[in-house]
């Protein structure tokens, strides 16, 4: 901490939030809920119809990657502070690849099992499994990759910061300069390459969380509230293509203002985190959903799609979405249990060997044979001192 930065509020008890978690697996449900009630999954018959109540809410479910967002801007300030940049890629990389590698070959078999099911050519997967599939130009495995990519610029960009080292000014200007440059970028929509370093539909989102952690911190001022509120009314102007597209796929009308209120419900709670309002929620399940999240994301969406298609006319659609939702909860742990923990801890002992061989190349090679000329005959060659010749001769009894 600088000393022109404000004093830190007293952390709460635990490093771990138990809200946060508890939110990350309700914007995964409304994410899920989306695809399998609201758009993509085909029923044979009017979804209203089919959920004649749950099918409204649902539609907006795909706010739930707005809110992902919102806690990733959260997330990274504190898991990236007081950190090396070699820890934050170390950090980075063990939490996004190993789930997000195994889903894509997951999906891969299951649509190649699953009649009906559209898998892509091997030299599409295999680009997949870079996580660039975008920028490389090939098709998703699955289209909830789309928001990887975004995350993925988010991260390289704000490396950066975490190279200078992270305090409370730093932080916050770099909120303000991507809130001017998000501006800017939006007005010059032609500028491609602005588009993609930028990110203005989505950055909105990250510079909200991140003032929530600053508030989290250093608690709120008047500054953060002005620059979480700009973040909100930016963001709602930037999802309304979104949601013109849910409203021009969907075979009913979606009331406009609903957007609003369920992105500041999204607000709300991420404000309720920073404010310190669920500190007392301790709840350790909250930790597991927490956990299962990202496998959930990646996994839901294709095979849900292709189960949906093959016993849509078989099963109650009630029972067969909320049976489908129950069986991805338990893949997801299981994901988690068995490839998410154990790939990341070796994952990382050996990122941390690699990163601490490269530090090792970075120092000044030591010429052995000097060293100990030097020792034998003192600087300039000359015969030691007495008191070098006692301090250079190893303390007996001092090593056991």
């Amino acid at each position: 901490m600088r000393a022109t930065d404000p004093a830190p509020k007293t952390p709460p008890r635990g490093g771990r939030l138990a809200a946060l978690d508890g939110l990350r697996f309700v914007a995964a449900l409304m994410v899920v809920t989306y695809h399998y009630v609201a758009y993509g999954s085909d029923w044979g018959r009017p979804r209203a119809e089919v959920f004649p109540v749950l099918h409204l809410p649902a539609s907006y479910g795909w706010l739930g990657v707005q809110l992902f967002f919102l806690i990733s801007g959260f997330v990274i300030c504190l898991s990236g502070w007081g950190r090396s940049v070699s820890d934050f890629f170390t950090s980075r990389v063990i939490r996004l690849f190993p789930a997000y590698w195994l889903a894509v070959l997951v999906t891969t078999v299951a649509l190649v099992l699953i009649p009906g099911g559209s898998p892509r050519s091997w030299q599409d997967v295999l680009t997949n499994l870079t996580m660039f599939e975008h920028p490389f130009g090939a098709p998703y495995v699955d289209a909830v990759y789309w928001s990887l990519w975004v995350e993925a610029r988010f991260y390289l960009i704000f490396a950066l910061v975490v190279w200078r080292g992270l305090t409370y000014r730093r932080v916050l200007t770099f909120c303000m300069v991507w809130s001017a440059a998000g501006v800017l970028t939006y007005a010059l929509s032609n500028e491609a390459w602005l588009q993609v370093l930028v990110m203005p539909e989505h950055c909105w989102f990250f510079i909200g969380g991140m003032a929530f952690y600053l508030m989290r911190r250093f608690g709120p001022d008047l500054l953060l509230w002005l620059l979480v509120g700009f973040s909100y009314l930016a963001g709602l102007r930037t999802v309304q293509p979104t949601f013109q597209f849910v409203q021009k796929n969907t075979d009913y009308h979606l009331p406009g203002p609903a957007v609003a209120v369920v992105l500041a419900a999204c607000y709300l709670l991420m404000a309720g985190v920073a404010l310190g309002w669920f500190d007392r929620i301790d709840w350790r399940w909250l930790t597991t959903a927490g956990a299962v999240t990202y496998p959930l994301y990646l996994l839901h969406e294709y095979i849900g799609w292709a189960v949906i298609d093959q016993l849509r006319f078989r099963v109650n659609p009630w029972l067969l979405a909320g049976g489908l939702l129950v069986v991805m909860i338990a893949a997801s742990w299981l994901v988690h249990r068995f490839v998410e923990r154990p790939v990341s801890r070796w994952m990382k002992r050996h990122l941390r060997n690699s990163f601490a061989r490269v530090r090792a190349a970075d120092e000044p090679a030591v010429d052995e044979g000097a060293v100990a000329a030097g020792t034998a005959a003192g600087p300039g060659g000359h015969q030691p001192l007495p008191e070098q010749q006692a301090a250079a001769e190893p303390v007996v009894g001092l090593r056991r």
